[in-house]
């Protein structure tokens, strides 16, 4: 296991990728900002620089999303997309993530877990990778890095919510 800033990050298994990270929010305001597009728009935004002016998303089983970052001074884009597999409302949601320009091979299933306990809330992302080489190839990029900034970012946003 390893840390980045916040965020532990392990493997498990062959595919697997499980990052972790603690919010000092309830779980219900942090499984909104993984469901509602006007909040993931606010931190899911990988390095600065990066915005995000396409994201579709319906927390609906079998809905269909997609997402399109764009990097503000070259106008570079980054798109993936994917299908919703399961919901728990307030504590799972599993869906599918493949990239437009594929940078490991295959479709991943990336599940988010959510625990709270004393009003923090820990996510937990857990990224199944359909081989042990996309997994390793997915370990190498600074995926990790775009994760722990967006996290950092989401702390920020939820701290902004007003908790009622």
């Amino acid at each position: 296991m390893k840390n980045v800033g916040n965020l532990k990050v392990d493997t498990s298994g062959d595919r697997e990728i499980v990052m972790t990270r603690e919010f000092h929010a309830p779980r219900r305001l942090v499984f909104d900002a993984l469901i509602k597009p006007a909040l993931i728009q606010r931190w899911m935004l990988g390095p600065p620089g990066w915005s995000m002016p396409v994201c579709e998303f319906q927390a609906k089983v079998g809905a269909s999303y997609r997402f399109v970052w764009r990097n503000d001074s070259d106008g570079s884009e980054m798109g993936m997309g994917g299908v919703v597999r399961e919901i728990v409302p307030g504590e799972k949601l599993v869906a599918t993530e493949k990239f437009d320009q594929p940078w490991y091979p295959g479709e991943a299933v990336v599940t988010h877990s959510l625990v709270e306990k004393d009003g923090k809330t820990t996510l937990t992302m857990t990224i199944r990778y359909p081989s042990r080489e996309a997994r390793d190839t997915a370990l190498q990029s600074p995926m990790e890095q775009g994760v722990a900034a967006g996290y950092d970012r989401l702390e920020q946003v939820l701290a902004a919510i007003p908790t009622r």
